[in-house]
């Protein structure tokens, strides 16, 4: 199985999270786990599995995501089999219940990075294989909570166990 894992990170943490879930896939010379700006067109031939992630950022993915999903031609992950995650802080670790109930709300409206990644994957004729994934961070800039490292390797595990 060919397989690419393209990330971007701010703090850290998700290029953290996308290295667990790029070696938790399967024998490295078929896994590629690469900084969203160092990937080039010729890293999506031949793929059979593509898995992005990004920290949410104003409950979006990075610009960076963005425009690495936008350049992706019509069809140009027809055949692919596609998955996407994010980092994000869980509403119940905001202290002000105040800024908790305001985040709730915003998040409910808006979601998380993952979703709008997922879909923009599938318009672009992948399949998803995997409902989008968050991975959860103590505080806006990390570190990454405990036991999240590994949950990012057991769900790569389920990703690969559904191909």
């Amino acid at each position: 199985m060919k397989a690419l894992v393209v990330y971007d990170s701010v703090f850290g943490n998700t290029e953290k999270i996308a290295l667990a879930v790029g070696n938790s896939l399967g024998p490295k010379e078929n896994i590629a786990t690469l900084r969203v700006g160092d990937v080039k067109p010729d890293h999506l031939n031949a793929l059979e599995l593509l898995i992005v992630g990004s920290p949410t950022r104003a409950f979006r993915p990075t610009k960076a995501v963005d425009d690495f999903l936008n350049g992706i031609p019509s069809n140009g992950l027809k055949g692919v089999k596609v998955a996407a995650f994010d980092t994000r802080i869980s509403t119940a670790d905001v202290r002000s219940s105040f800024l908790r109930a305001v985040l709730s709300v915003m998040v409910r409206l808006f979601g998380y990075a993952a979703k709008p990644i997922a879909d923009k994957l599938g318009k672009k004729g992948g399949s998803l294989i995997a409902p989008p994934e968050g991975f959860f961070v103590k505080d806006s800039e990390g570190p990454l909570k405990e036991g999240e490292l590994e949950r990012a390797a057991k769900w790569a595990r389920q990703v690969t166990g559904a191909l």
